[in-house]
């Protein structure tokens, strides 16, 4: 247990707050009734304790949400969830243990593994927390997870074990209530609660493992971390390119079962289905026009059944196999539609985000 003490104790300078203000019209805020006289909230970003950078005050803004990270670099690059930092036209504010406050700057959004990169306003070298590689986990392993609570007990931390690997799941963002299709996770009992979306999740050493993304409502000990694997591979594209550099296939599908199977009455129990996203504010298409899967041929309703060689499965999906893919290579696909095998080719372009 004093492993455990000592690795919190290491990695707790390092979890921070990510605080969300925006602007709001003066003529909106004055039909609301909650922002009456002193209800108006003075923005995090404008007070300077001697340490933050302080930033001239030209207009009042108002909290509008929060949630974690954590430093991963001596000069402030901060890991948290994209949907933490979704709005552009927000601005964040990363507050320290110590209450110290800094403007941050988005420099990447990755929306296939909802994280974010933020660079913190610093001139001194910050604590940081160290990653550790997400694929040598082991079932019942011990972990922690850090985060803020519900956005007011900062740096709760939670105690558990690894209670599953590889875990898949449709979830909904706790902002705008979209849905999103997170896989690849990491599942543990450690709890998880809203607000400690996007600190992280770290294991008896003090290394960062993962990042605390999602929790099953209604369930107990029941969360989800996003591999810190995928985070690293975002930091190193960042370091290298000054973007994010993703393979682009261009197609939305369901990955097959079979519960899905007998649902919608498919020919097999394995692979991916080309089909429509009714999700509100997205067209949905199945196919996006003029992407590598639009260029090969792909049609709605056909069935990836192999991916390069690789049988697709619903431990090893579409987006496992392509995020291991470069941009620029060429990509033999198996496809079944209408009951018949088809072989395409297509070339991986790559994602503009």
């Amino acid at each position: 247990m004093n492993s455990i003490v000592d690795a919190i104790k290491k990695v707790r300078p390092a979890v921070v707050s990510v605080v969300i203000t925006k602007e709001i019209p003066e003529e909106i805020l004055n039909q609301l009734p909650h922002f009456g006289p002193g209800g108006m909230l003075t923005p995090p970003e404008q007070k300077n304790n001697g340490v933050g950078k302080e930033i001239p005050q030209e207009h009042e803004r108002i909290k509008v949400g929060g949630g974690s990270g954590f430093i991963v670099s001596r000069d402030g690059l901060v890991l948290t969830n994209k949907h933490v930092v979704q709005d552009p036209e927000a601005v964040y504010t990363i507050v320290t243990e110590d209450d110290n406050r800094y403007p941050a700057k988005v420099l990447a959004r990755d929306p296939i593994n909802d994280i974010a990169i933020l660079k913190m306003e610093s001139e001194k070298e910050l604590p940081f927390v160290r990653l550790n590689n997400s694929s040598k986990l082991d079932l019942g392993e011990t972990v922690v997870a850090i985060g803020n609570t519900l956005g007011e007990f900062k740096n709760t931390v939670s105690a558990g074990v690894v209670s599953g690997l590889s875990r898949f799941i449709t979830a909904q963002n706790e902002f705008s209530g979209e849905a999103a299709f997170l896989r690849g996770l990491i599942q543990t009992d450690a709890a998880i609660n809203p607000g400690n979306s996007g600190g992280p999740l770290i294991n008896a050493k003090g290394e960062a493992i993962g990042i605390n993304v999602a929790v099953i409502l209604g369930a107990q000990n029941v969360g989800f971390a996003i591999p810190i694997s995928a985070a690293a591979r975002d930091l190193d594209d960042l370091k290298r390119f000054g973007r994010l550099k993703k393979p682009f296939l261009g197609v939305r599908y369901l990955i097959i079962n079979k519960d899905i199977k007998d649902r919608l009455k498919l020919p097999v129990e394995a692979g991916a289905y080309v089909m429509q996203e009714n999700i509100p504010g997205n067209n949905g298409e199945a196919v996006v026009k003029n992407s590598p899967a639009d260029k090969a041929g792909l049609k709605e309703k056909d069935i990836i059944l192999e991916f390069n060689g690789t049988k697709l499965t619903s431990e090893k999906n579409l987006q496992d196999v392509l995020e291991n893919c470069k941009i620029g290579e060429n990509i033999a696909l198996k496809v079944l539609r209408e009951n018949k095998e088809h072989e395409l080719k297509l070339v991986l372009e790559e994602r503009r985000f």
